[in-house]
């Protein structure tokens, strides 16, 4: 079929991939802003009905430094600057310290802030060019040091070090994974395979997310998780039937090898395609904007990818000839080889301390601090980031953001002062101030009630609790940046169980079909289950203990993005499919050949493990690729899909899984009778 058909797949992907590089560009200037809740949730629902009574405008502040605050030249070129912004049709208000109220003097009394609040009822193109001139404006203030940030100006900056963070990992990752290729394979024309595979599997899925983006948002964040995801897969599901492709060609003709190639190696990477689409499918259960957008949008291109994969990697096979030459003979070594040589000689003892050392790695999950990463998340040297922590520290004490509360009650009534002197009686260990916000309609109150602790700090998110558990005899809503992130950690946990179940059925039954075995699959998803909660104990200490801040480039701000324990909870467990089907048929090959679990273990492990080690290399590359990038958020997901493919293929694939699969003997094999009467073999 391949061979047949191999110029009319060429040539669609050709088509696929020069409409994605013509037409893919038009993605970039859809991207949108995604909320991490839903639109139901307590937060929103207070924040929105807040915009509409009190409502306030985008908010541009700058921080000029390097003067003493009531120097004369100071005064003169703030005012002026404060004067012309003023005039500009759209500004609602300019405060600074020394035309208007609000502006401040920093804790160092060599630093003076300015405030502009623009019109709320701005549409957003228009919104953005009016904070483009006010940001030049105040750019232009005589003095050592002005820095300019804002939160809108801050979601600008994030897009904008989005789409480069995406044109850096692909360009590292292409760089890397050409040189890797060419050394695991010999020569350049079977290392070229699967980067063209790669090239065209990105251009569709630019097609793919610029379709998505006219029925849904995607956001900047999303298309980098979803595109990081894209190129590893493709990678991987190519280097795979390439290899298996090789391999046959040490004993068959090159038409024979790819037929047998694609039966085995192709049932494999479908298998995988399938586990990662639906788990991603998943994903979906949790019906959080941002999480909703990278699950859609990712099992479409992980659909791709596979697809691609399963088409273009045959036809370029089959045009190829006998110029891919085949594999070297397999030497029955390397590093899983000898691992699973190890954990064979002591499976008990291998097994404990391989799971001593997955719960070690995972401790620092107990202090994990899961967050909002906010303008955090941009690289120290951008701008907006830079003043947002100078604010923080000169202008805010660092103090937590207000938890706001908002009452269906004026602020006359006897029960609004009660609910009040309540707040401040019972809640005076978590809270520092509280404050009647002013020009609120009537029939309403705004409490804006200030937390002790810092950004983040878990003084913030006890108080929401504490306050909504407060009984009123009127409605209230509690909303607020501590407020979204209870939120948050609320649905997540809510709907953890159905998108666990999901996953966790899916890896459960393509492992079934390939082995026939119930043990197999059980042990699989505990086995990744250890994986995650590694990963996640290095990624805390990597970020938000800041142990990785040299080496990686980046400032902790101490946690973690709330997105992404769950994100590596459906990518680990789609993504390990790729070694643990691999690695699994060839054992059951071997043991149905002869029914020696040790010696199937050993030998299966030998054949495959030289292919998953080049996989989870290259496929580590990827992810590393993009860890080079400046978004914590994206960056902590590359580092931490780089330490589970380690920790996967040397601790879990390497001596915890021939461990207990030489502990469990033929209760490996185990199956209801009714299943014994099905053929038992899946040959790869």
């Amino acid at each position: 079929m391949f061979a047949k058909h191999r110029w009319a797949i060429v040539g669609f992907w050709l088509v696929v991939t020069i409409a994605g590089a013509v037409f893919g560009g038009g993605l970039f200037d859809r991207l949108a802003t995604t909320g991490t809740n839903r639109a139901d949730s307590e937060s929103a629902v207070g924040q929105a009905r807040i915009d509409e009574l009190a409502p306030s405008g985008s908010m541009v502040f700058a921080v000029v430094e390097g003067f003493e605050p009531y120097d004369p030249r100071l005064i003169a070129t703030v005012s002026a600057a404060a004067a012309e912004i003023r005039a500009m049709p759209g500004v609602k208000e300019v405060n600074d310290l020394y035309t208007g109220v609000g502006g401040g003097i920093g804790a160092d009394n060599r630093s003076v802030s300015v405030r502009v609040e623009l019109d709320p009822g701005m549409a957003e193109a228009p919104r953005e060019a009016l904070e483009d001139r006010v940001r030049d404006r105040l750019k232009q203030i005589q003095a050592p040091s002005v820095l300019v940030g804002g939160t809108k100006l801050a979601e600008r900056a994030f897009a904008d070090q989005s789409v480069h963070d995406l044109a850096i990992g692909e360009s590292v990752a292409f760089a890397f994974l050409l040189v890797a290729l060419y050394l695991f394979f010999g020569g350049f024309l079977a290392a070229a395979l699967p980067i063209a595979v790669t090239v065209a599997s990105v251009t569709g899925s630019l097609l793919v997310l610029l379709g998505l983006s006219h029925v849904t948002k995607v956001s900047e964040y999303s298309l980098n998780v979803v595109t990081l995801l894209g190129i590893g897969l493709a990678v991987d599901y190519s280097l795979l039937i390439v290899a298996r492709y090789r391999e046959e060609r040490l004993r068959r003709e090159p038409a024979e090898a790819l037929d047998v190639a694609m039966r085995r190696a192709g049932r494999a990477v479908v298998i995988s395609g399938l586990a990662v689409t639906l788990t991603l499918a998943g994903l979906t259960a949790f019906a959080e904007p941002l999480l909703a957008a990278v699950a859609l949008g990712g099992a479409a291109v992980v659909a791709l990818a596979t697809l691609a994969a399963l088409t273009l990697v045959p036809a370029l096979i089959a045009l190829s000839g006998d110029r891919i030459k085949p594999a070297a003979r397999v030497r029955w070594g390397g590093l899983l080889a000898r691992l699973a040589k190890r954990a064979q000689r002591e499976p008990a003892r291998v097994a404990l301390l391989a799971t001593v050392a997955l719960l070690v790695l995972a401790a620092p999950l107990l202090g994990a601090n899961l967050a909002n990463s906010d303008a955090r998340a941009l690289p120290s040297s951008n701008e907006a980031r830079r003043a947002y922590d100078v604010m923080e520290a000169k202008f805010q004490n660092n103090a937590a953001p207000a938890v706001s509360v908002l009452l269906q009650a004026g602020a006359d009534r006897a029960e609004v002062r009660d609910l009040m002197n309540r707040i401040a009686a019972d809640l005076r260990s978590e809270l520092v101030r509280q404050d009647v916000r002013a020009d609120v309609p009537a029939g309403w109150t705004i409490l804006d009630l200030t937390p002790k602790g810092g950004v983040g700090g878990s003084e913030g998110y006890d108080l929401v609790r504490r306050v909504r558990a407060l009984a009123t005899p009127f409605p209230k809503w509690v909303t607020g940046p501590a407020a979204e992130v209870v939120d948050y950690r609320a649905s997540l946990a809510g709907r953890l169980p159905a998108a666990a179940l999901v996953v966790l059925l899916v890896t459960m039954a393509l492992l079934f079909a390939l082995t026939r075995s119930v043990l197999i699959p059980i042990k699989a998803v505990l086995m990744n289950l250890l994986t995650l909660a590694a990963t996640l104990g290095v990624l805390i200490v990597l970020f938000q203990w800041g142990w990785g801040q040299v080496p990686l480039f980046f400032d902790s701000w101490g946690g973690l993005d709330l997105t992404t324990p769950v994100l590596l909870f459906v990518f680990i467990f789609g993504l390990s499919m790729d070694y643990e089907v691999f690695l699994l048929a060839r054992i059951k090959e071997e043991y149905d050949a002869r029914p020696d679990t040790d010696r199937a273990v050993l030998r299966g492990i030998a054949r495959s493990g030289p292919v998953v080690t080049a996989a989870a290399i290259c496929i580590g590359i990827v992810f590393l690729g993009f860890a080079a990038g400046g978004l914590v958020a994206v960056k902590e997901i590359g580092v931490g899909m780089a330490v589970a493919i380690l920790i996967d293929v040397t601790i879990v694939r390497g001596l915890l899984l021939p461990a207990l699969m030489g502990m469990l003997d033929r209760w490996n094999w185990w199956a209801p009778k009714l299943r014994r009467r099905a053929p038992a073999s899946i040959k790869y």
